[in-house]
């Protein structure tokens, strides 16, 4: 997969519906694999079924699906030939069967809290399924074993369809939040207001927005290979450009005379133009993907922090400058340093001919 790749109308009315179309997709499966079932007169034919609908159901995403199913296949395979031994061990003796079961079910709960949980789950679940089958029932067990497999693939084959991928997600996502922070920063530094705005609500709903891409870094790494670490520095980028820009605006807001000089000053006018701009066009190429644009935005982001930068030398020259004048033009010049950095990070991500090396942003 490519950064790079525009987000078409049809992805963009299948993903912001995901719900929607998970549900129409479950269903779908499960009926058509119930018509295969029937058909085919297949025996214990209620496991495709029951399988389909646990693998599919709490995860839609791609990445997250075919690790799902693997690790069905890993338990289910695992939890067959436990129960077949037990099957056997209770022709036997019961206890011994009793004892071998509750050693197959330690290590289930063992490995259910490791990182295959998944797969040790299985184990235990396929165990019970398979000594429900009858003392010495091997016919029944490889039936219901075969038909959770049968189940799993047929979960990975309906999945495979126009997946719904996790990367496509976080692009929305990511491409919203950026929207959303340069609606923020040109409410609170608008020159048309007399005070500074309420947008707590707002604020908050940034803060959830950012907070809820982080569940989609795992997903999209794996489908895209794109290191998890790029994901997570962007996530920290995200994180930090938002706690400066609410510093900035603090120190835009923080007395009447200060606000009057930054108000008029041309040099801070023209960041804030170049940050408004610099976060629109950062939104607009993760939706549309234009390779090219990034090289803009940096080049316009250190015109600004050129600027800047004469600018605390001209104040550090001065007398009885008033601390918030200096506090806003240091956090313009982190805003703008924050934004090249995530300008950084989405170039290399975007660009599959370069490897891709996770930044280190500050925490």
């Amino acid at each position: 997969m490519r950064l790079d790749k525009k987000i078409s109308s049809l992805d963009n009315l299948i993903y912001t519906n995901y719900r929607v179309t998970h549900g129409l997709r479950m269903g779908l499966a499960f009926v058509l694999t119930f018509m295969f079932v029937r058909l085919t007169h297949l025996p214990e034919a209620t496991w495709p079924l029951i399988t389909l609908v646990v693998v599919m159901g709490p995860i839609s995403f791609w990445g997250n699906v075919v690790q799902r199913v693997s690790e069905r296949i890993i338990g289910t395979i695992g939890g067959s030939i436990a129960g077949m031994i037990a099957l056997w061990l209770e022709l036997y003796s019961l206890p011994v069967m009793l004892a071998w079961c509750g050693l197959v079910v330690f290590a289930s709960g063992y490995l259910a809290l490791g990182k295959r949980a998944y797969a040790g789950l299985l184990l235990g679940v396929t165990l019970a399924v398979i000594i429900g089958a009858g003392p010495g029932d091997m016919e029944t067990a490889l039936w219901r074993s075969g038909d959770v497999l049968i189940g799993s693939l047929l979960a990975l084959l309906f999945s495979s369809i126009y997946p719904q991928r996790a990367f496509i997600h976080w692009r929305m996502q990511m491409s919203d939040y950026l929207m959303s922070l340069n609606k923020l920063h040109s409410a609170w530094l608008s020159p048309n207001m007399l005070e500074r705005p309420r947008l707590q609500k707002k604020l908050k709903q940034a803060m959830t927005q950012m907070i809820k891409m982080r569940a989609l870094h795992a997903a999209s790494s794996k489908e895209s290979h794109i290191p998890r670490e790029v994901f997570d520095a962007t996530q920290t980028l995200c994180r930090n450009l938002l706690c400066t820009l609410e510093l900035l605006a603090d120190a835009y807001w923080s007395s009447r005379e200060s606000h009057f000089i930054m108000l008029n000053a041309r040099t801070l006018r023209h960041t804030q133009r170049s940050i408004l701009d610099a976060l629109e066009k950062l939104s607009y190429l993760l939706r549309n993907g234009s390779i090219g644009d990034e090289l803009k935005i940096s080049i316009q982001l250190n015109e600004s922090a050129v600027e800047l930068q004469e600018l605390m030398q001209s104040m550090n020259r001065g007398k009885n400058q008033e601390a918030q004048i200096y506090g806003y033009v240091w956090l313009s010049m982190q805003v703008t340093d924050q934004l090249k950095s995530l300008g950084d990070l989405m170039a290399m991500a975007m660009d599959k001919n370069e490897p891709v090396v996770a930044a280190q942003p500050e925490s």
